[in-house]
């Protein structure tokens, strides 16, 4: 099962304890996974096309919760704003009702039931990316403006014939797990986040590593060919006796660290001392070799 089955899943098991709160995720799972249309006999009918099962489930379990088995239609789309009376006055291309989602706990269950209808999220350890793919601008919008009124950044982007609401930082999409009451999924995404840093973290200390010694056996490298063409030039009985000292011991010891180089001298010489004596052979080499 991938880690958005599994999100969902979790949304699926959470039911608002109050009835505003179960209008408004009702309301979010009709419009976004929902088709309203009147038979033959003048009655409404309301059927779900949502490709997630979650969905199904939630919105039987809502209904149960909500009103009497049985219940007309009618009663439902009175409860959720979109029919007045006789009159239907709202279409679901409008979007929910504000009236529905003006508490934050109902924002909270309206962003449960509009992912469970049309959201979905990438597995953290890959990427982080959760996004609501909505038919139409308002819906898209109605998303974005819920999110934001928990202090949670989401962008709109249009992909063919739809809009879609996306997060794309790992942070976000923790706190809007947070919002929508995800708590075991917040925790595995949080527990793989640490996982995924202290593997980068990792790397990065063994390349720095790898870079560091490549560069200390590179300069190594080349201090040695620098004494040994003043070697094969000068002789070493025509250096001075501090850059002969120095010269002898990278000789003999040239995987050693300018450190340690120092401490083989007599007297011990001092990391700077050695590198200023190595960086004069150098610039001795380079007269010749100009």
């Amino acid at each position: 099962m991938s880690f958005s089955a599994d999100v969902k899943e979790e949304l699926e098991k959470i039911i608002p304890g109050s009835r505003h709160c179960q209008l408004a995720e009702l309301s979010a799972i009709i419009h976004f996974g929902g088709k309203i249309s009147v038979n033959a006999e003048g009655d409404y009918e309301v059927t779900l096309h949502s490709e997630n099962d979650a969905a199904f489930r939630k919105y039987f379990t809502l209904l149960k919760k909500t009103f009497i088995i049985g219940t007309d239609v009618k009663k439902l789309l009175q409860a959720i704003k979109l029919c007045d009376g006789e009159k239907q006055i709202r279409t679901l291309q409008e979007g929910v009702n504000p009236i529905l989602i003006k508490n934050s706990c109902c924002r909270r269950a309206y962003l449960r039931g509009a992912f469970l209808c049309v959201g979905s999220m990438s597995d953290p350890q890959k990427s982080y990316h959760l996004e609501f793919v909505c038919d139409g601008e308002l819906h898209a919008l109605q998303i974005q403006e819920a999110i934001r009124s928990f202090d949670v950044e989401a962008k709109i982007i249009r992909r063919k014939k739809y809009f879609v609401v996306y997060l794309k930082e790992g942070a976000g999409i923790v706190d809007l797990l947070n919002v929508m009451g995800a708590h075991l999924s917040l925790m595995d995404m949080e527990n793989l986040r640490i996982e995924k840093e202290m593997r980068n973290s990792i790397n990065r200390q063994v390349n720095c590593e790898t870079a560091n010694i490549a560069k200390t056996v590179n300069a190594a490298n080349k201090q040695l060919e620098d004494i040994q063409l003043l070697q094969a030039h000068y002789g070493f009985s025509n250096l001075p006796e501090n850059l002969r000292e120095i010269a002898l011991v990278r000789l003999a010891h040239p995987e050693s660290s300018l450190q340690e180089l120092g401490g083989y001298l007599n007297p011990p010489v001092g990391k700077s001392g050695v590198n200023h004596r190595l960086r004069k052979l150098s610039e001795m080499a380079d007269k010749i070799r100009d």
